[in-house]
């Protein structure tokens, strides 16, 4: 399991908006996804690439290419989430991240809502077959 404080995890803190969630104030299914996209994006371009420069200039996007997730208690409108995102295993042409989203409690014990395992392929933009993860994201990867 991610421990919120696993130094190794990037983290990205989100307010939910009433547009995350459904009639009852929870927050949709698939809007967790989103919220983890937008952590391996965050992440991705701390280590200094962008998603598009990578498709215009290195012909290669990072799609999902399976997931496991486990939905443990539901997060709510105006929570304040931290998403966490580490790379748990690293292939030739894949990386697996192990994610969880985190609410942030007024007494400054956070509580663990939802975990999943990401694998994410990098595929070429032509044909869009899995290629080798580039050498210059390879060598910050490890």
């Amino acid at each position: 399991m991610t421990c919120l404080n696993d130094s190794n995890a990037f983290v990205l803190p989100v307010r939910v908006y009433y547009e995350d969630t459904d009639a009852g104030g929870v927050v949709y299914h698939a809007n967790y996804l989103k919220f983890m996209e937008r952590a391996r994006t965050e992440w991705l371009r701390t280590l200094g690439f962008e998603q598009d420069t990578l498709a215009q200039e290195l012909n290669i996007v990072f799609v999902v290419g399976s997931l496991d997730i486990q939905y443990r208690k539901p997060a709510r409108f105006n929570d304040t989430l931290n998403i966490t995102a580490s790379i748990s295993n690293l292939g030739r042409a894949s990386m697996v991240f192990k994610q969880s989203i985190w609410r942030d409690s007024s007494n400054n014990s956070p509580e663990l809502l939802t975990t999943a395992s990401v694998k994410v392929v990098c595929v070429s933009m032509g044909t869009f077959r899995a290629i080798t993860i580039p050498k210059q994201i390879r060598e910050l990867l490890q």
